[in-house]
């Protein structure tokens, strides 16, 4: 009875979603993204945009596609998930541009997106986007709901990485068997127990209207109460099963599903989660139980990146939202003062990251595999963190520097490139993904076929090199390659532009031709040959072969007429 119950309130709470409009919201065709709005609130742009983020994910699902279904190059697919476990698992989401379905940064990008939208929701509702959040979080939760069957179990991937990786080509064709990896009481994950506990209690905080403080806009409306306790009673069992099993990282267990997202540590997961739960719960004990484990970890001394992995930057700033929002859980300026030791590194020095010469935040290592990504998510905590900045200077210049990561990837950067698929004319024509390729040649991907065969609307790939620049090829990855965590950021931002900017995104500026492919090759985890640094493009080595010829010419000229004056003894060297 108890497996059958997650299937019932999943059934149960499909009738009860925001029905999505009618007409459908579709992308808009890139060349209008050349084109300035009239501005004002909300911006057509930013609603525009946030549409197309959403719509992203539409193109990653998995499963029976339902009657709603917008992307019409899509199919039916990988109908046979869990069956060799005897459960359903079909549906949810693919996690990149492959296709295997991965519960830990599935987790840590619907945590984010809630999160976001609980405090940012009502820029959902002005773009009337809030029936796709609603659809694009349900089409998430339930699948997570149905890879949690009992207390202690959590389905964390599904199919071979290895196996899926040496496939090009689309959803119809996708290689079997696709096994089902899960973590148990005798095969436990902390991390990813705790993180989808986190994911769980957001959520519940978003469909149950727990807003954090008057400061922010407050919750995309799409609340329900029931749905809210289903998400809740998950995030107890399996805040609870992290808490009591032995503690150790997922892949410890499940060495497979280690192979794509390696885990480095739990305790940012156990903190976070319980911190989501203490305000689901109204619970200051459990608020008490994050502190200790922040101490326990020393989670204060980190300096890196917020992502799938560490969520760690994250934590200061929502123990000082909960503790601003209901003083009694703890002492508000204490956490405004860990937040801001580390939001001050970002912004003034002294962290982890440095800006690359075009301005993005970089990351050593973390920024190797996909640039924007740390940048975006420093974007999104600082602008979260303004309403509870100690002084008029650091909220302005912490908003000054989030918008400057956010031009970058919007297209103000050196390669003027929009990194969002399908936004304006520049954006990316190749990213790396089997399903929109269309192709079938994994040993040629770049050329199978030459041109894209379909529009990844709404997809934030990788991003550019160390170096600011962008190839735009499709097997590298690094650089192209989407991912449904490389979107979340980018959604909760969206939608703060579009409550309160009456301006355009950058790319509106940027007309057809902007992007020119630098010379050379990338320098990242799939190409090293352009590691020595940039290299000019064709005519800037036609302009210093110019001058070399050049300056080669004079100085024969010098040296022969030298020659000359010594052989006519006219020039004496030594003579003064």
């Amino acid at each position: 009875m108890r497996n059958l119950l997650p299937l019932f309130l999943v059934c149960g709470h499909v009738l009860a979603q925001v029905p999505l409009p009618q007409p459908p919201f579709m992308p808009q065709n890139a060349s209008l993204g050349a084109i300035p709005s009239t501005g004002g609130v909300p911006n057509p742009q930013w609603s525009s945009l946030l549409g197309n983020l959403l719509f992203f994910y539409e193109a990653q699902r998995s499963g029976k596609l339902p009657s709603t279904n917008r992307v019409k190059w899509r199919n039916d697919s990988a109908l046979t998930d869990g069956e060799d476990v005897k459960l359903d698992l079909t549906g949810g989401y693919y996690d990149a541009g492959d296709y295997i379905k991965c519960t830990f940064p599935l987790s840590a990008a619907v945590m984010s997106i809630c999160w976001g939208a609980t405090d940012f929701g009502k820029g959902y509702d002005l773009a009337n986007q809030t029936p796709y959040l609603d659809d694009m979080l349900r089409w998430s939760l339930d699948w997570l709901i149905k890879a949690h069957p009992s207390n202690d179990t959590l389905f964390i991937q599904i199919a071979d990485t290895n196996l899926t990786n040496a496939y090009w080509g689309g959803d119809q064709n996708i290689p079997e068997p696709r096994p089902s990896y899960q973590i148990n009481i005798t095969s436990p994950g902390t991390d990813v127990a705790a993180g989808t506990a986190a994911a769980f209690a957001a959520c519940s905080n978003l469909y149950a209207n727990r807003v954090f403080s008057s400061s922010y806009s407050g919750p995309a409306t799409l609340q329900n109460s029931t749905y809210a306790a289903t998400l809740l009673e998950h995030a107890q069992q399996l805040y609870n099963f992290a808490t009591s099993a032995p503690k150790v990282v997922y892949q410890q267990s499940v060495p497979q599903a280690g192979v794509a997202y390696p885990s480095s540590g739990y305790g940012d997961d156990l903190a976070i989660a319980a911190l989501f739960l203490s305000w689901g719960l109204n619970s200051t004990s459990l608020y008490q139980q994050a502190q200790t484990y922040y101490s326990q970890y020393n989670l204060s001394s980190y300096q890196g990146v917020f992502n799938w992995d560490s969520k760690t930057p994250g934590l200061p700033i929502l123990f000082a939202q909960i503790a601003q929002a209901n003083p009694s859980f703890g002492n508000v300026s204490n956490w405004q003062t860990e937040a801001e030791s580390y939001l001050d590194g970002v912004v003034y020095g002294g962290g982890e990251g440095y800006s690359t010469r075009g301005g993005l935040l970089y990351y050593p290592s973390d920024s190797e595999d996909a640039s924007l990504n740390p940048a975006l998510n420093a974007a999104m905590l600082l602008n979260r963190y303004l309403p509870l900045a100690s002084t008029e200077k650091r909220k302005q210049d912490y908003y000054n520097y989030a918008k400057g990561q956010v031009d970058y990837a919007l297209g103000k950067n050196p390669m003027s490139v929009p990194y969002v698929v399908g936004a304006n004319p520049n954006s990316p024509q190749n990213p790396h993904s089997a399903m929109a390729s269309g192709g079938n040649n994994i040993s040629d991907i770049n050329n199978s076929p030459p041109q894209e065969a379909y529009v990844l609307y709404g997809a934030v790939v990788g991003g550019p090199d160390k170096y600011d620049r962008f190839f735009d090829i499709r097997a590298d990855w690094p650089e192209t390659e989407p991912a449904i965590d490389y979107n979340a950021p980018m959604l909760t931002l969206a939608a703060m532009h579009v409550l309160n900017d009456t301006s355009d995104p950058f790319y509106t500026s940027l007309q057809a031709g902007a992007y020119q492919r630098p010379a050379g090759m990338p320098c990242d985890a799939a190409y090293t040959d352009g590691c020595g640094g940039p290299q000019l493009s064709e005519g800037g080595q036609i302009a210093v072969g110019v001058i070399v010829g050049c300056a080669g010419i004079v100085i024969f000229s010098l040296v022969g007429w030298w020659g000359w004056l010594s052989w006519k003894g006219d020039y004496d060297p030594c003579h003064y």
